[in-house]
């Protein structure tokens, strides 16, 4: 009961909240959205937005890229702040063109993740991770 109500944090429990943020954030990302955008690639590109206009295809590459690899990067904790990147710009773009800024509405997906991404940014890999075992 004394841990719950403590100020003091433990290193131990700082590398289990970063392992927890990259395998919820990578692991729902790349299931739950890349997945199905990597696996009907062909079925959506025609009729996939374009917000800088470079081309649906070339969108929707770029998307699963951000949506399927780099959020299997980010759960093996490699490249993981480079990884990051492309995640926040997609769900900026998401939240900010998709839904047009909607934090509380549709938009709140979109939300949800960049702001975990934001924090993986800052925060790190950890060290259960393959960044910390690269950087030795």
């Amino acid at each position: 009961m004394r841990k719950l109500f403590s100020t003091h944090t433990s290193d131990s429990a700082f590398t289990m909240a970063t392992l927890l943020l990259r395998l919820g954030f990578g692991s729902m990302m790349m299931v739950n959205h890349g997945l199905d955008k990597l696996m009907h690639f062909a079925q959506k590109a025609p009729k996939f937005a374009d917000p800088f206009h470079i081309g649906s295809t070339t969108s929707l590459a770029l998307v699963v890229f951000a949506e399927f690899f780099c959020a299997a990067f980010l759960i093996l904790g490699l490249f993981t702040r480079l990884a990051c990147i492309p995640l926040i710009i997609a769900m900026g773009v998401a939240l900010f063109l998709a839904h047009k800024g909607q934090l509380f509405g549709e938009g709140e997906m979109a939300a949800i993740y960049l702001t975990g991404y934001l924090a993986i940014l800052l925060l790190g890999p950890g060290k259960a991770s393959l960044d910390r075992f690269i950087g030795k």
